[in-house]
């Protein structure tokens, strides 16, 4: 997973450092729950879902993989379970002016605001997904 994360071309850590193997574990293991895709056991996409914080921590394609439907079926998976869990709106941030941004605006992600001075923030609720999904809640 974190060869992808670094592979990454948009939403770039300024740090790799700032997330550790140990990280990843405790949010898979502890905090939530996650799920990769592989093609010829390699892994070329992940998705992180935390359900203490009800935010998504993570959903990253390596770019060798981009737009083939990879990212959107990770996401689903990840908000079917989510919204299998909890009803409770869950949030993530994203880079302005990137695809990721694009992506969850088509995805039915509403912006609400900012996040930090370099991240916008979006929700998505339970009646939102419901509607969009009705065969996942």
């Amino acid at each position: 997973m974190q060869v992808v994360r670094n592979a990454v071309t948009e939403n770039t850590l300024s740090n790799p450092d700032f997330v550790t193997d140990e990280d990843c574990l405790e949010f898979i293991a502890l905090r939530g729950k996650g799920w990769v895709c592989e093609q010829n056991n390699r892994i070329v996409g992940f998705a992180i879902a935390d359900l203490k914080a009800h935010n998504i921590w993570a959903l990253f394609v390596h770019p060798d993989f981009d737009k083939q439907g990879i990212g959107r079926t990770l996401h689903d998976q990840m908000l079917h379970w989510y919204f299998s869990q909890t009803r409770e709106t869950v949030w993530l941030s994203t880079a302005p002016d990137t695809r990721a941004e694009q992506f969850y605006r088509i995805a039915g992600w509403t912006e609400i605001g900012r996040h930090s001075k370099n991240e916008l923030k979006f929700e998505m609720t339970y009646d939102i997904w419901k509607l969009k999904n009705p065969h996942d809640a």
